[in-house]
């Protein structure tokens, strides 16, 4: 697998975006005050990836508490069909701005804020990601099926055809 960094800032943010696309569910992970660490599931936004994603929260919640207690945090988008998988690092404001709200907002995030876009409880978070590490391997689903199926067969150890691996650096 490739490993080698994306070295233009541009092709950075191009790449992520193309990784990330379409992936409806990520796993945020902030730290809980006692220092370990909290995952859970946030709704993507739809909007180009510029080197910040961001999400919708009620303004009164654990995960707001954390993120003001410490701001780095890690979101991971996985989507097993198409076989991507990234893991963006960077840090996380929760902010009130009431032009990105509307910008983002879709009439159906109103299962979760009933009050619509100017729902007093609601916050958005923002992250500025410095870095990201993904993994994309080009093989089918089922040509990896069958690598899988021949390894359990055989008694060989599985391994995934090649494909490309790497970290891009997003701070500058």
């Amino acid at each position: 697998m490739s490993s080698e960094p994306i070295q233009n800032r541009d092709e950075n943010m191009k790449k992520i975006a193309e990784l990330i696309k379409g992936i409806g569910t990520a796993m945020l992970t902030s730290v809980d005050p006692d220092g370990s660490l909290h995952s859970r599931p946030m709704g993507t936004l739809k909007g180009d990836f510029d080197g910040v994603v961001w999400f919708f929260t009620k303004e009164h919640s654990p995960k707001v508490d954390e993120i003001n207690r410490e701001r780095q945090v890690n979101v991971a988008y996985v989507d097993t069909k198409g076989d991507r998988y990234v893991s963006l690092r960077g840090r996380a404001v929760v902010t009130n701005d009431k032009a990105k709200r509307e910008e983002l907002w879709n009439p159906i995030y109103k299962a979760w804020f009933p009050k619509g876009v100017d729902d007093p409880e609601i916050a958005l978070l923002r992250i500025d990601v410095d870095r990201a590490d993904y993994w994309d391997p080009p093989s089918s689903t089922m040509v990896q099926l069958f690598g899988f199926a021949k390894s359990v067969l055989t008694g060989q150890e599985y391994r995934p055809g090649p494909g490309e691996q790497g970290r891009v650096d997003l701070k500058h």
